[in-house]
This record gives C-alpha cells, sequence and structure tokens, in this order.
C-alpha cells in the first residue's frame, strides 16, 4: 500500500520537482541485483579472457578473437579485453579492426602502453608511418627504454624514407627504383594496399604484367571496389593491347572513384589509340600509303608506355614504309618495335626482309635464324635457307653487277651490256694510261669476260642464279681452267682481224680521236 502511495506520489508530482523525490528504498534490493550481475560478468568475462589467452597461445586465433569478444561483450570497458582481441585480430591480418580495437583500448585507459604499441604497429602494418611514429612516441614516454617501441620507431623512419625515394622515382620514371623501394617497404607495412598499388602500376609500366595483375587481383579479392586496383587491371590489360577491356575497368574504377585522374587519362588514352590504329589499318587497306604513314606516326604519340601497342605501330609503319620504298626507314621502325617487344616475329620476319631487299644478307640470315629458334615451322625454315643461300651467292663476284644489270635480264639486255662494257675496259683503250689504271681496267675487262661467260650460257646462268659452285665446270667462268678474255672478246665481235693493240683487241682498233679530249676514244674494224 505504501508502495502504491509512493507511486501515485511520483505520478501526480509536478515534472520540475520530480528530482527532488528520491525514493531509493523500493530500488535497493534492485541495485543489489546490479551490482551482483555486474560481478558475475566480470567473472565471466575473465572466464573468456583466460580461455581466449589458451587459445591465442596455441595459434588458434579464431578460436581466441570469438573469446575475446565474449569477454568485451560481458565487460566492455575493460581495455586488456580490447587489447588482446586487438593482438588476434593482427595475428590474422586483420590489421584495420585490431586498429580500431587498439584505439578503443587507448581510449578506455591512456596509459595502456601494448595498447599504444599495438596501435603504432597496426598503423605500420597499413603504411601509415607518422601516425605510427606517433604512437611509439607515446609507449617511449611511458616506458623510456622499451626496446620494442625504439626499433617499430626506426621502421617507421625506414618506411617514411621508402616513400620519399619512391616518390622521386615515380617523378622521374625510375620504375624499377620504386618496386625496390615498395618491396621493402611491405616488408614492414605488409596490409598497406597504397604501397601495393604502387608497386603493381610501376610493374605495368615496365612491362611485368603478370606481376601487376597479380598484385591487383589479390587487393580485388579482399575489395573488389578498390578503384585504385580496378585502375591497375586496366593499366595491364590497355598495356597488353586488350583495349576493349582495359576500359572497360577504367569505367569501372571511375564509377567508384569519380575523381580517379590517372584512370581517367588511362581511359581516353586508351580510346584514342585504338581510334588512330584502326584509321591507320583503314588507310592501309584503302592503298592510302601516305596517310597511313602519317596515323601511325600520330598514334605512336599519344602514349609512349604503352609499349606492346607502339611495337605493332612501329611495326606497321615500317610496313608502310616498305610500300613507300623507304627502306631504311622500315628497318628503323621494325628495330624499335623488336627493341620495344624482343617476342615479336612479325616485326623480325619484316626486318629481315627488308634487308634482303637492300641486300644486308648477313642481318637478314641472323633475324631468320632468330625466329627460326623462336617458331621452328616450315615455313620459317624456308625463308632461313633462302636467306642462306643469298648470303652465300653475296659472297661470290656479282656477274649482274659487273655487267650493270638487273638480275631478270633478257639475252638481248646482256649481250648489250657486254658490249658496252667491254669496249670500255678493254686495254687497248687504256694504253696510254698509267700502270696502275691499265691494271685496273685489265681486271675489269677480265671480269666483263667471265660475267659474259656465265650469264650468257643457260645451263651455267641457272647454276649461278640456284647458288651452286662453279669451278666444278672446269672452263670459264668458275674461277679456273684458262680463261682469257680476248677469246670471249674476240668470239662476241667476230674474230675480224688482228688486234691492233697488246690485247688483240678483236679486229678493233683503239686510237685517240684527233677531235676528242683526253681519255675519248674511237674503235673502227681492221
Amino acid at each position: 500500500m505504501a508502495l502504491g502511495n509512493s507511486v501515485t506520489r511520483i505520478l501526480s508530482a509536478p515534472l520540475g520537482k520530480m528530482a527532488a523525490v528520491d525514493i531509493d528504498m523500493p530500488m535497493e534490493p534492485e541495485s543489489g541485483s546490479q551490482i551482483f550481475n555486474l560481478m558475475d560478468l566480470e567473472r565471466e568475462a575473465e572466464v573468456f579472457k583466460e580461455e581466449g589467452n589458451a587459445f591465442y597461445i596455441n595459434k588458434a586465433y579464431s578460436e581466441a578473437f570469438s573469446c575475446y569478444s565474449k569477454a568485451i561483450d560481458a565487460c566492455p570497458k575493460n581495455a586488456s579485453y580490447y587489447g588482446n582481441r586487438a593482438a588476434t585480430l593482427m595475428m590474422l591480418s586483420r590489421f584495420r579492426e585490431a586498429l580500431e580495437d587498439s584505439q578503443q583500448a587507448v581510449r578506455l585507459d591512456e596509459c595502456f602502453m601494448k595498447g599504444h604499441l599495438r596501435e603504432g604497429k597496426c598503423h605500420l602494418s597499413l603504411g601509415n608511418a607518422m601516425a605510427a611514429s606517433r604512437c611509439f612516441q607515446k609507449v617511449l614516454e611511458l616506458e623510456p627504454g622499451n626496446m620494442q617501441a625504439q626499433q617499430e620507431h626506426k621502421n617507421a623512419s625506414s618506411i617514411l624514407e621508402f616513400e620519399r625515394v619512391a616518390e622521386s622515382g615515380f617523378e622521374k620514371r625510375d620504375f624499377r627504383k620504386v618496386v625496390y623501394c615498395m618491396d621493402r617497404a611491405l616488408g614492414v607495412a605488409s596490409a598497406c594496399h597504397r604501397f601495393k598499388i604502387l608497386k603493381a602500376e610501376c610493374l605495368a609500366l615496365l612491362g611485368r604484367y603478370p606481376e601487376a595483375q597479380s598484385v591487383a587481383s589479390d587487393i580485388l579479392r579482399i575489395d573488389s571496389t578498390n578503384a585504385d586496383a580496378l585502375y591497375v587491371r586496366g593499366l595491364c590489360l590497355y598495356y597488353e593491347d586488350c583495349i576493349d577491356k582495359a576500359v572497360q575497368f577504367f569505367v569501372q574504377a571511375l564509377r567508384m572513384a569519380p575523381d580517379h585522374e590517372k584512370a581517367r587519362l588511362a581511359c581516353r588514352n586508351a580510346k584514342a589509340l585504338k581510334a588512330k590504329k584502326e584509321e591507320g589499318n583503314q588507310a592501309f587497306k584503302d592503298c592510302s600509303y601516305e596517310a597511313a604513314y602519317r596515323l601511325y606516326t600520330e598514334a605512336l604519340t599519344i602514349d609512349p608506355n604503352n609499349i606492346k601497342t607502339n611495337a605493332k605501330l612501329y611495326c606497321n609503319r615500317g610496313t608502310a614504309g616498305v610500300k613507300l620504298t623507304k627502306l631504311d626507314q622500315a628497318i628503323e621502325d621494325c628495330t624499335s618495335a623488336i627493341k620495344l617487344d624482343p617476342t615479336y616475329i612479325k616485326a623480325y620476319l619484316r626486318r629481315a626482309q627488308c634487308y634482303t631487299d637492300t641486300e644486308q644478307y648477313d642481318d637478314a640470315v641472323r633475324d631468320y635464324e632468330k625466329v627460326y629458334q623462336t617458331e621452328k615451322t616450315k615455313e620459317h625454315k624456308q625463308l632461313l635457307k633462302a636467306a642462306q643461300l643469298e648470303l652465300k651467292k653475296s659472297k661470290r663476284k656479282d656477274y649482274y653487277k659487273v655487267l650493270g644489270i638487273g638480275k631478270n635480264a633478257t639475252d638481248d639486255e646482256i649481250k648489250k651490256a657486254y658490249r658496252k662494257r667491254a669496249l670500255m675496259h678493254h686495254p687497248d683503250r687504256h694504253s696510254a694510261a698509267t700502270t696502275e689504271v691499265q691494271k685496273e681496267e685489265e681486271k675489269k675487262f677480265k671480269e666483263v669476260g667471265e660475267a659474259f661467260t656465265v650469264l650468257s650460257d643457260p645451263k651455267k646462268k641457272c647454276r649461278y642464279d640456284s647458288g651452286h659452285d662453279l669451278d666444278d665446270d672446269g672452263g670459264c667462268g668458275g674461277g679456273g681452267g684458262d680463261f682469257d678474255a680476248n677469246n670471249i672478246f674476240r668470239a662476241f665481235f667476230g674474230g675480224q682481224g688482228q688486234g691492233q693493240g697488246q690485247g688483240g683487241g678483236g679486229g678493233y682498233n683503239f686510237e685517240s680521236s684527233p677531235n676528242a679530249g683526253p681519255g675519248n676514244f674511237f674503235f673502227q674494224f681492221g
């Protein structure tokens, strides 16, 4: 009845006077119960903590995590429970969650040295060296001789230095140095996505695409919305000339982070490069070789970092150059393509053909050997053999050059060429010259006769053109036997009369013309 009256008085009292009405007696049994329950919860929490410690010692970290979580649920104001769970989360490599528990621990107890130490380690693992340094400094304020804090403070300083060197290296495009610095930094900051992304980006810029993709994919497995990882994944595809797929990743990265400047630039470059390359290809198909050459040149200026696509562009421009008879430039373009991509077989084949066309047979053979070593196909073997044959042929006298004619010259053209060269180099024509000139002209005269002997004989010409040695013929043109250029000359010009000079000119008399200048001669039948 008294209790009922008390309640009635409370309910009927003015709101402003409720604080003055303090009825503790009816609540005392309940307060005692709360205290009793709190003590029970603390004891229960300690039991969970001890269980967690046992699991932790046995490296059963998932079970330890569960026990510490129960302890926290039972007693959420105990800093050590958060500290223990943070230690467990760190062993599970869940550093972000561990960081939250460590921060909660030091909020509950500012002097909790282990809490500050663990917070610093979490910051360090996540790559925040500045924040880590502050935590380790706090530990050293609480315990100046703490060796672990001193060492971790040095580690934080090392990471800051690696970051500084890496930033400078990236600006100088020294991507190998950046990769080295990030590897060293990740040895301490193992969970830092920022360092991993920078390393992956530089690996991509170095052409080490599988490694870069692996790093980016690992991050995306943990966080599928990570815009930086999506960008790097797209960058690898872009540099491997998979432009359409690359654009998809860039677009996805921009969807996650609309202000991602690198993804926006890469997406723009990818689209521009694809469009320009396709435009050049179409011009080439339309036989507009000048336009194709110009478009490929423009495409090469879009992104110097895209090694694989630029290698193809150089090779394509080389092909257009061949059509424009710019063989030297074509060789240079193919060489540039090979420097960018040493595995680019098509560039080797194209350069080898250009070397053949410019009679640089040694270089052609080297390129075909490289191709055949890489891809041992029947076609490549035939190309190599053909180049080796041309090289062998080039080591002999080039009878076509001696006569000043092409390799497809007709019989009449061969005869006309011989007539012209034989008369030009006949010794009688140079009887008034110096001894050195006479010897040189006599040598050329013999070469002209030798060339005519081979090229005017269908069988010998066939063997010569096929690259066979002519020494077996035992006569003229093989370099053996009793070869007499004067006999060839006399036979060709009909053998009329006796030679008027020392050379026995086959019916021709070479004399100085009264009206001709020095070195000019005329001939007449004897």
